[in-house]
């Protein structure tokens, strides 16, 4: 761990960012250039006095998934993502498979939605980030462990993930699934973690079985869907994405159509978060 050359890092790289270009409110009284450090910290999930002791070249070695934690705060590229891993004295994530690591563009877009819900996947539904709205509306899909994380893996596996589709829908949802999985195996951005979710899938779901002996392909995510809210019940969302340009992410966007209830449950969510209505 170079902690001198990695204190100047974290401190220009931190110095270089607006409060706008992370989602932030720019006070007026801020005298500084760039970022705080304690909104730093508050972006990477850590204490601000551990923040602090890595620019003083004081703290013990950062873990992995700080070290990750640091480089989507700070928005870094891919170069300086990997720069960063070799100064904290980490083997820097493959590039090709799946990462944690945020495409910045699309964060920076993210960043700046604060009406709609918003949310950031992989190719393999790996939901890697997603704004406040997104998890009031869908709750926080970004907690999920191993296989876990990814939606193609928990629609089959986890029953409480089919609360949110309409059961009437549940059918061609299932199907788009296993559809889209088909697609991830050939020409995915890591096919081989793509192909131990099929196996998983084929060895514990006669759902899924039935779905793939369809040998249907698709790279579409759907246009028009209905998600069932816990508190305010069904929500008719349209869908918007911005892929990177391998297409390993796609920002979603889901938008309701003005003047709809939709809409106006959306708004009201906006307000409440993700807390309860009711006791």
């Amino acid at each position: 761990m170079d902690k001198k050359e990695l204190a100047a890092f974290l401190r220009h790289r931190r110095e270089a960012l607006r409060p706008r270009d992370v989602g932030l409110v720019e006070g007026p009284r801020r005298r500084t250039q760039g970022l705080r450090r304690e909104e730093v910290a508050q972006l990477a999930g850590m204490s601000t006095d551990y923040y602090a002791r890595l620019e003083q070249q004081r703290a013990p070695q950062p873990s992995v998934q700080i070290t990750a934690a640091l480089a989507r705060a700070l928005r870094l590229s891919l170069d300086e993502r990997d720069h960063l891993f070799v100064l904290i004295g980490h083997n820097a994530p493959a590039r090709f498979h799946r990462s944690e690591h945020v495409n910045p563009p699309l964060l920076r877009v993210l960043d700046r939605l604060d009406d709609s819900p918003a949310m950031v996947q992989t190719d393999l539904l790996d939901t890697l980030a997603m704004n406040p709205l997104a998890v009031a509306l869908l709750g926080d899909q970004t907690r999920h462990p191993g296989l876990a994380s990814s939606g193609y893996y928990r629609w089959f596996m986890d029953p409480a993930d089919r609360l949110m589709v309409p059961e009437e829908n549940r059918e061609r949802h299932g199907r788009a699934q296993a559809a889209r999985l088909r697609a991830a195996l050939t020409s995915g951005s890591d096919t081989p973690r793509a192909a131990r979710i099929l196996a998983e899938l084929q060895e514990h779901s006669p759902e899924f079985v039935r779905m793939w002996e369809l040998q249907e392909v698709a790279q579409r995510y759907e246009d028009c869907k209905t998600i069932l809210h816990p508190e305010l019940g069904r929500i008719d969302v349209d869908a918007q994405l911005l892929f990177t340009e391998n297409r390993a992410q796609t920002l979603v966007v889901l938008t309701t159509r003005p003047g709809t209830e939709s809409h106006s449950k959306l708004e009201l969510l906006s307000v409440i978060g993700d807390q309860q209505l009711t006791p």
